[in-house]
């Protein structure tokens, strides 16, 4: 069996005639935990979206577990698509669905299966992210914190092969962010799953992830393990990590000089 389940192979994407990404080659191994890091704009969420086949590149190509995503039709699409779970950026719950229905919609949309033995699945899955005693309870009386582990619960619900996680962390209290770094390690480790996550959020990734990838200018920076990276000489890697107002990555937008915009 292939060590890669994911390989993204001399990709280049991009909207019109500007190219956000150029001959990217990356590979996420089977049971790790990988994040992609970089600047806002740099096309990291665009990634998930590649792979998800949401998007087609310009040029090479995203293979999930031995398929290239964008040559596939429709069913191929919805068979690599069953083999995902998504956590959406600020969890994108229903939000007018309980915390019981949110879980169970996979299950109904995806399955054939009996109603007795959703329960139990939603009931374990919602026990694994510690909100089994919230099952009734609506969107809007969730916390931040809370809402973030029930759409995990919903990421989890067809136990994915891969789970794919947009900025987990936006806007979640320290306590909070703890927990669902736990979450995603232990999830990931009991389900044999390959977890993607986009972030910025340094401290909270090197503390669980195995790999990182960094991307800048189109491209991956750099990558390794947290240890390799935090060791890394690089200036774009040293002032991402250690939050450094001056570096590479400019505070200014390219501009003509102030005479002359001052002379319009």
């Amino acid at each position: 069996m292939d060590e890669n389940l994911i390989s993204i192979n001399k990709l280049s994407f991009g909207y019109g005639k500007e190219l956000l990404h150029k001959d990217i080659n990356m590979q996420f191994n089977r049971g790790k935990v990988s994040a992609i890091m970089g600047g806002s704009g740099c096309g990291k969420t665009t990634i998930l979206r590649l792979i998800g086949g949401q998007l087609k590149p310009n040029s090479g190509n995203v293979n999930v577990d031995g398929k290239v995503v964008h040559e596939q039709g429709r069913e191929g699409l919805r068979n690599i698509r069953r083999k995902m779970g998504m956590l959406f950026q600020h969890g994108a719950l229903f939000t007018d669905l309980s915390v019981y229905e949110n879980v169970a919609f996979p299950m109904r949309e995806h399955t054939d299966l009996p109603e007795n033995v959703i329960k139990d699945l939603v009931l374990l899955k919602l026990n694994a992210v510690g909100l089994r005693g919230a099952h009734k309870k609506m969107p809007a009386e969730l916390s931040g914190g809370m809402a973030r582990r029930v759409a995990l619960a919903r990421a989890i619900s067809l136990d994915p092969d891969i789970i794919m996680y947009d900025e987990p962390f936006a806007g979640l209290d320290p306590i909070s962010m703890a927990v669902i770094c736990d979450l995603i390690r232990s999830l990931n480790d009991a389900l044999g799953a390959t977890s993607i996550i986009v972030t910025h959020d340094v401290a909270e990734t090197f503390s669980f992830a195995d790999y990182i990838y960094f991307l800048a200018d189109g491209g991956v920076a750099a990558e390794g393990s947290p240890k390799q990276l935090l060791a890394s000489k690089l200036p774009f890697v040293k002032q991402f990590i250690h939050s450094e107002k001056d570096g590479p990555v400019p505070f200014h937008a390219e501009a003509p000089s102030y005479q002359s915009d001052l002379a319009l």
